[in-house]
């Protein structure tokens, strides 16, 4: 599969708190399951261990992806080799030398970079993606929480319009995050056209666990969405 292909019409479900959950998203029909760790906000789901197991026992095409605010390209490169994993979301404030440098120690990752509304201005956004573009496979666009600091996880979705303004000015596949749920996903796909869509608390109950029935709708109104954009290309 090439770098470009991975992306298309990419959904991932982040937040996984054990193996039980990992299977139930699978049986879903999900591929990417996202793994948040070491965050300087938001309490880590499971430990890095049980991570590890984890991603070491998906087989394709489903892959784990580590979700992380780590900003040094050694520190990011021993923890996906601890982790077993080649698909990395960087949340944090890594610089252009920083990518530069990762890309050199592992150029086979694919790497996410996280692209927050609310954190930055508009412009700032349209700087960093026209910048960081040239070192990473793809972006994803996230909420800022203000009353927590949060970068991602928040539950609250942002201005799709500033969505939709970034996917038009990059080559690289964007992933549409951001309170994302089986009721909104469809008109965001249509609304912002990105390659792929990432849900965490969307498809959560109360107590933090995710709901088969929520998965399930979810996939299905993103794949319908896809597809609809795909018969508009014809």
């Amino acid at each position: 599969m090439s770098r470009v292909a991975l992306f298309q019409e990419f959904i991932q479900i982040a937040g996984i708190i054990d193996r039980e959950e990992a299977q139930l998203l699978i049986d879903c029909g999900v591929e990417y399951l996202g793994f948040p760790l070491r965050l300087p906000v938001h309490k880590e789901d499971l430990s890095e261990a049980e991570s590890s197991k984890i991603i070491r026992s998906l087989t394709p095409p489903h892959q784990g992806v580590v979700i992380t605010y780590l900003e040094d390209a050694g520190e990011i490169t021993e923890f996906m080799d601890l982790l077993g994993a080649r698909i990395v979301q960087l949340h944090g404030d890594i610089g252009l030398a920083q990518l530069s440098r990762l890309k050199g120690l592992k150029p086979d990752f694919e790497i996410v970079k996280s692209l927050v509304v609310g954190k930055y201005e508009d412009a700032e956004l349209v700087a960093m993606i026209k910048k960081l573009g040239p070192w990473v496979e793809a972006f994803i666009i996230d909420t800022f929480d203000r009353e927590t600091g949060a970068c991602g996880a928040t539950g609250k979705t942002h201005d799709w319009d500033v969505s939709r303004k970034l996917v038009e000015l990059t080559d690289r596949p964007v992933i549409l995050a951001g309170g994302l749920t089986p009721e909104n996903v469809g008109e965001a796909i249509l609304k912002v056209k990105p390659a792929g869509v990432d849900s965490h608390t969307g498809v959560e109950d109360a107590s933090g666990r995710k709901v088969r029935n929520k998965v399930e709708r979810f996939i299905s109104e993103a794949k319908a969405a896809f597809a609809s954009l795909r018969r508009e290309d014809v």
